[in-house]
């Protein structure tokens, strides 16, 4: 069952796969790889094979979807929260979100698929922070080729505008607070880059495979994300005690948080928005003191006095008698 799970996992991915690869990722025969993939034919996969030295296997959209594994009305749901995941960077589930979404939109009926876009297409969450918003479509797209290590092309614009035409071969997604950025090698540039994914325009897969590369920074794509937007952008650095036990604090807040007393607790971290960070420490319904840095201290106290003058103007607190 195991491996049928795994062979299940990879051919859901978007693109075909050749009998010897899929033989060699799951260290079996190709005589067993055939006999699996009758085995998911038989559960109601619609696994389609093509014949010859190019030949392979694929997931096709089925007429229906497979038995015992979700109701219509079940695989339009999970679409639908997968897309509002991926799109909106829920913390901690981010990359699995696109990874669920590239799979089951991959497998989902003709019917099914124009119900998730009608759905999608006529509603909008409501944002409580402004940022920029990235269509899930994008995101499965870039996921796939990360999986399948293929390269892509798309147009790109810079942060001071300037637009230029990229192929890259993607290593990772990596979520980062409010934006989602693509980590890969730039054949043109014959360099490790990163993208923002909401400046990335009409992207394409063009077919080649990645070649095997190690990323910088041991390998880890959050730490070069992080390396590489300290060294575009100014970044300050947060220091304040959060009167609030740890244990309430922690994985609430960018950055790190370690425990004073049973009662407080010390946050450091890093951003690059004063607005963020004072709106953030604001919103997290404990007191506070900020001890660094000064521009951040000084924000709060422009925003403070903002809200005064704002209640002020509105009469002040009212009182019953």
């Amino acid at each position: 069952m195991t491996r049928l799970l795994s062979l299940l996992s990879l051919l859901q991915t978007p693109r075909e796969w050749p009998g010897g690869e899929l033989a060699s990722r799951l260290g079996v025969s190709l005589r067993t790889v055939r006999r699996d993939v009758e085995r998911l034919r038989d559960l109601g996969y619609p696994v389609e094979a093509t014949m010859g030295a190019a030949g392979g296997y694929r997931m096709a959209a089925g007429a229906t979807m497979p038995p015992l594994l979700l109701e219509d009305d079940e695989a339009v749901a999970i679409a639908v929260g997968l897309r509002t995941a991926a799109g909106h960077a829920v913390e901690g589930i981010e990359e699995a979100a696109v990874r669920a979404l590239a799979k089951l939109e991959q497998v989902l009926p003709k019917r099914l698929r124009h119900r998730v876009g009608a759905l999608g297409a006529a509603t909008q969450p409501l944002l409580t922070w402004e940022r920029p918003t990235v269509d899930p479509e994008l995101l499965t797209l870039l996921a796939g080729a990360v999986t399948n290590r293929e390269r892509v092309r798309f147009g790109y614009r810079t942060h001071e505008g300037a637009e230029s035409e990229r192929r890259v071969e993607p290593h990772r997604l990596v979520s980062a607070g409010r934006r989602w950025y693509l980590v890969g090698w730039d054949t043109d540039r014959d360099d490790w880059r990163i993208f923002r994914v909401d400046r990335i325009a009409a992207p394409a897969v063009i077919g080649y495979r990645a070649v095997a590369r190690e990323l910088p920074d041991g390998g880890d794509a959050a730490a070069f994300v992080t390396r590489k937007l300290t060294e575009r952008a100014p970044v300050y650095e947060a220091v304040a005690t959060l009167h609030a036990p740890v244990e309430r604090m922690a994985g609430v807040f960018f950055g790190d948080v370690e425990p004073i007393d049973a009662h407080t607790c010390l946050l450091r971290g890093h951003t690059d928005t004063l607005d963020f960070i004072a709106w953030r420490l604001m919103t997290l319904g404990c007191d506070f003191e900020v001890h660094e840095p000064p521009e951040l201290i000084a924000r709060l106290a422009e925003l403070g006095a903002r809200a005064s003058r704002a209640a002020g103007a509105l009469g002040g607190p009212h009182t019953t008698g």
